[in-house]
């Protein structure tokens, strides 16, 4: 959030069982509808190689998110 405030682009990465904490503190902080991506959880247990494909398969919606 503090990204936005300087003017550079950002989103947050969230997973699904964090997606109305999420929502709730972006609405505390006057940021309602700021853009995030929502992965699977959990993603800790996750091999590096799990996690690339993760990453792969969000990418065009991040690069979406920080150009819109």
């Amino acid at each position: 959030m503090e990204f936005e405030k300087r003017g550079i682009p950002a989103t947050m990465f969230l997973t699904q069982a964090f997606r109305n904490a999420a929502i709730y503190q972006f609405r505390g902080k006057g940021m309602e509808g700021h853009p995030y991506i929502e992965l699977p959880h959990p993603v800790s247990n996750l091999t590096a190689e799990e996690m690339r494909a993760v990453t792969l398969e969000h990418l065009d919606q991040v690069l979406r998110q920080l150009t819109a």
